[in-house]
């Protein structure tokens, strides 16, 4: 289990309790977080659930693959360092603490 937090662009915060083994995209979308829309139901196929990862985890995180690059040039205002789709990040305890914001909008 780890506690991750979810930054609205407004600046609303949320910190939830997501189970090892689903992705932070799931988390967002089983505690009814604002802000994440997974369109495709994670199948790493649109950027709808697009965000910037707090700068004190960016090197803590798995390298994108091919397929996340490649979603995130459909992704709003995309960060080149920082910009993750949520669909591509399996919980687990190491991410325990994670902080994520949401773009303006997800397209």
């Amino acid at each position: 289990m780890a506690r991750i937090t979810y930054i609205e662009f407004g600046g609303k915060s949320h910190t939830v309790e997501v189970a090892n083994g689903l992705t932070v995209m799931e988390g967002a979308r089983d505690n009814g977080i604002p802000g994440i829309e997974a369109d495709c139901g994670g199948a790493c196929a649109c950027s709808t659930c697009h965000v910037y990862v707090d700068p004190d985890w960016v090197a803590r995180l798995p390298a994108r693959d091919g397929m996340e690059e490649d979603m995130l040039d459909f992704a709003f205002q995309p960060d080149p360092v920082r910009s993750r789709l949520t669909c591509q990040l399996k919980v687990s305890d190491a991410l325990d603490g994670l902080v994520v914001q949401m773009p303006e909008k997800q397209i």
